[in-house]
Parts: C-alpha cells; sequence; structure tokens
C-alpha cells in the first residue's frame, strides 16, 4: 500500500473515531438531561419512561382486566390501584375513564356526594379526553350508565357544584348511573 494511502486511511480512521466518540457523548448526555428531568425513583419507571419515549408504550391487559372484575365487585379503591399498575405512564384514555368512573361510583351517595373523590374523578376524566382527543372514546361496557368522557364529566361537575337542589328531599330516589 502506498505511503499516501496509509496516511489518507489513518486520518478518515482518526476522524470517525471522534465522530463516534462526539455521538456517543452526545447520546450519553441526552440520557442523563432525561433522568434528571424525568426524575424516576425505580427501575421499573426508568423501563416504562424509555417505552413511552421508544413508541413500544402498552397497558398490561391482565392487570387491566383485573382492576374491571374489582371495579364490578363494587371494591373501587383496589380496581384503582389495579388500574394504577396496569398504566404506570397514565397514558391510555380507557383505563382514565375507568379511573374517573370508579370516583364517581365510589364517591356518590343518596344525601351528598364526596367532593374529594369527585375532584379526583373530574382530574382522571379530564386526562382521558386529552387522550382521546384524536378520536372520541367510547365504553360500551353494560355495567356503566355514562359510555363517553363528556358524560361522565358532567356528572362529576354536578356533583361537586352545590345548587339549591342539593336541598331536594326527592333526591334521595335518584340513580347512580
Amino acid at each position: 500500500m502506498p505511503v499516501c494511502l496509509r496516511a489518507y486511511h489513518a486520518r478518515v480512521r482518526s476522524a470517525l473515531l471522534t465522530l463516534f466518540g462526539l455521538a456517543t457523548s452526545l447520546a450519553y448526555a441526552a440520557g442523563i438531561v432525561w433522568l434528571y428531568a424525568t426524575q424516576p425513583r425505580s427501575l421499573q419507571e426508568v423501563r416504562t419512561g424509555a417505552s413511552v419515549v421508544a413508541g413500544v408504550y402498552q397497558v398490561d391487559e391482565a392487570r387491566f382486566q383485573a382492576g374491571l372484575d374489582l371495579f364490578r365487585r363494587q371494591q373501587y379503591r383496589a380496581a384503582r390501584d389495579e388500574w394504577q399498575r396496569a398504566d404506570p405512564a397514565r397514558r391510555d384514555a380507557r383505563v382514565a375513564f375507568y379511573v374517573a368512573y370508579s370516583c364517581y361510583r365510589e364517591g356518590w351517595g343518596r344525601f351528598h356526594h364526596d367532593d374529594a373523590l369527585y375532584q379526583q374523578g373530574l382530574e382522571a376524566v379530564d386526562r382521558a379526553l386529552a387522550l382521546s382527543s384524536g378520536q372520541p372514546l367510547r365504553v360500551d361496557d353494560p355495567d356503566l350508565g355514562v359510555k363517553t368522557p363528556p358524560e361522565l364529566r358532567v356528572e362529576l361537575q354536578r356533583g361537586v357544584e352545590t345548587s339549591w337542589s342539593d336541598l331536594n328531599p326527592l333526591r334521595v330516589m335518584d340513580r347512580r348511573k
């Protein structure tokens, strides 16, 4: 191999090595910035965040069904805990809708509504509306009286607001949806 060709290969190899080192350093720095910005508390949160960033995040369907079974047995708090495990990144509109509905069901009362649970339900239904902004969400579950997030939002909002109708004694005859 001629001397000039050998010198050319050495310069190219040096430039490629420099570019590889720069790219590796930038990727490492981006990883540190991402960890600092998201501040995960466990390795599981790191994995969940990485799968969201990579676009491969999915809800754990087995845990979602377990939460749905608890919901149907009227164990609403346990159902919300199970759904939190099924969707730790809080990225699924359907899960957010069921969380809001469980807050509605648990907070509903014949004589008064639990404002704290209704407020938590409003936050969850707003998250469901934001996550399903591309296409309208409709849950065709025969056990539910309300099928869409906007309808559920109206029910929750009515429960939080104080009005003269709250003093109506016939309100005892209202049915939970």
